[in-house]
């Protein structure tokens, strides 16, 4: 907790939290356009003293590093479908099997810009019964921010939209790949 406060603080990061440690909950994370957001991510909840799984492209879970990411809390998104169930239903399962699962998702679902955010996370929140805290790393003013629960409706366009309201004045390290239309 220490360490990860002082590297964020060596660098000129300050994290901002006011939602409680939640024992299930989806952290929504946006701006997502460099991997540095994952280091900035992973430092910023654990200097919360907090811990999160996190989802990543399968083609990353290569030896060493798939032990490494597992060991972290990282769970491989299958590139190509290779399971009867999608990958929504695996992690509803997760969360209705787990007593305590945090698990931060980038809508975005890539580093690139994108205006088709993925819609996976509400259908798990909803169908887990778990709240989304939305999660912004903003470059611009070097601030990680955790101070929104949202509960989804279940009209999954509004949710979506109203999520990508809250994201609007964040700026990603390359903001030309972020958008929020």
């Amino acid at each position: 907790m220490k360490i990860s406060s002082l590297i964020l603080k060596l660098f000129g990061w300050s994290v901002t939290c006011s939602v409680p440690d939640y024992p299930k909950c989806i952290i929504c994370v946006a701006p997502h356009t460099s991997n540095w957001d994952f280091i900035l991510g992973k430092l910023a909840y654990a200097s919360l003293g907090r811990k999160a799984g996190f989802l990543m492209k399968d083609t990353w879970f290569f030896w060493p590093m798939g032990v490494f990411f597992r060991s972290i809390g990282g769970i491989p998104v299958p590139r190509k479908k290779k399971s009867s169930k999608s990958l929504t239903e695996i992690i509803i399962d997760k969360f209705n099997k787990s007593q305590k699962l945090t698990l931060a998702i980038t809508p975005e679902g890539t580093r690139s810009r994108t205006t088709s955010w993925h819609t996976g996370f509400l259908h798990i929140a909803i169908q887990a019964n778990v709240p989304i805290v939305l999660g912004a790393i903003d470059f611009k003013s070097k601030q990680i921010l955790l101070q929104k629960t949202f509960s989804p409706s279940g009209n999954i366009e509004q949710d979506l939209l109203l999520v990508k309201n809250f994201y609007k004045p964040f700026k990603g390290k390359y903001p030309d790949k972020f958008t929020t239309e």
